[in-house]
């Protein structure tokens, strides 16, 4: 697939992926039951994992598939049969960023990994993740109203493990360590002047060093996993700059679960190729990184793409606007 080919009925455009939280049961369903790639891809699903990940998504139960090695490929399902749908529908990516999980969405939508490949890594990222947390316990808090600075101060100066996680937005974070630590860091947040900080239900440190043994074997495993180099630039989590070969998008892949997930620097990168008034899509299930773009980047135009409503409603305005032109 050659996604810089521009197409009649569609564009080429900035891509953002969401990460995991967004998953909810009947995700993906009318995908499923749609025709085309979408359809075609969401029926493979289950032989190449071994399990009912489709009956998951689509009927839950909402426990089960919350599970963090359920929701990974869940999520990375949902995406790319949205990508592939929009891809038909001649919207193609000038450039892709993903939220932690959502990176690997990116992967595909760039040509740099296979999609059946992207979700077995997710699924093994997800069960690897799912053990260090019963291994290593810990937790994470989302932080309003201090900058990264003074977080990533207050952390260092915590006694036990605590770092910053997820820079979300300006004022919105993440933070990530042992349950002690990251309770310890959540009350010195506060007297900081954090105008809120709350607990997340998560089952594990994500994106700390309570992962580091979850990390190796990761990179073991994503030893076997091709890579290509990316057909357009990936803004790379763990640095928020564009990577345009295997090596380095591979490295970042590896590094991601024991770094913090740089978004909204990386979107700040995303958001310098899309030109003024150009339209940005969400790619996946939710809004998230929607609503987090709207705030902090309002100049640009968003669209959450998830189902074939959708679909159909963004295929159609394209139509109107070029026949516009």
């Amino acid at each position: 697939m050659n996604h810089k080919d521009p197409s009649p009925a569609g564009r080429n455009c900035p891509m953002m992926f969401p990460g995991q939280g967004s998953q909810h049961v009947g995700m993906a369903r009318d995908l499923a039951v749609s025709r085309g790639a979408a359809a075609e891809f969401l029926g493979s699903v289950n032989d190449a994992l071994g399990f009912d990940l489709l009956g998951l998504m689509c009927d839950g139960p909402a426990d089960a598939l919350t599970e963090t090695r359920n929701a990974q490929p869940a999520l990375l399902a949902h995406s790319v049969a949205v990508f592939l749908a929009l891809a038909e529908r001649g919207f193609r990516p000038s450039i892709v960023a993903g939220h932690s999980l959502g990176e690997y969405s990116a992967a595909v939508a760039c040509g740099a990994l296979q999609p059946l490949d992207a979700l077995r890594a997710v699924r093994r990222r997800g069960e690897l993740m799912f053990r260090a947390g019963q291994a290593r316990p810990g937790t994470m808090a989302a932080v309003m109203g201090l900058d990264a600075e003074r977080v990533r101060q207050i952390c260092a100066e915590t006694d036990g493990v605590v770092v910053l996680a997820n820079l979300n937005s300006a004022l919105q974070m993440v933070i990530s360590g042992e349950t002690a630590a990251v309770a310890g860091a959540a009350d010195a947040l506060k007297s900081a002047g954090a105008r809120r900080v709350i607990p997340l239900k998560v089952s594990g440190a994500f994106h700390s060093p309570l992962l580091e043994d979850a990390a190796t074997e990761f990179r073991a495993f994503l030893a076997d996993i091709p890579v290509a180099d990316p057909v357009v630039p990936l803004v790379a989590n763990v640095s928020a700059r564009p990577v345009t070969d295997a090596a380095a998008l591979r490295r970042g892949l590896e590094d991601q679960l024991t770094s913090p997930v740089l978004w909204h620097p990386s979107l700040e990168v995303l958001l310098a190729d899309a030109g003024e008034a150009d339209l940005v899509l969400e790619v996946g299930p939710g809004k998230v990184l929607t609503n987090l773009a709207k705030r902090s980047h309002p100049g640009a135009a968003y669209t959450a793409v998830a189902t074939v409503e959708d679909l159909d409603a963004l295929a159609a305005a394209g139509r109107k606007m070029e026949g516009r032109a």
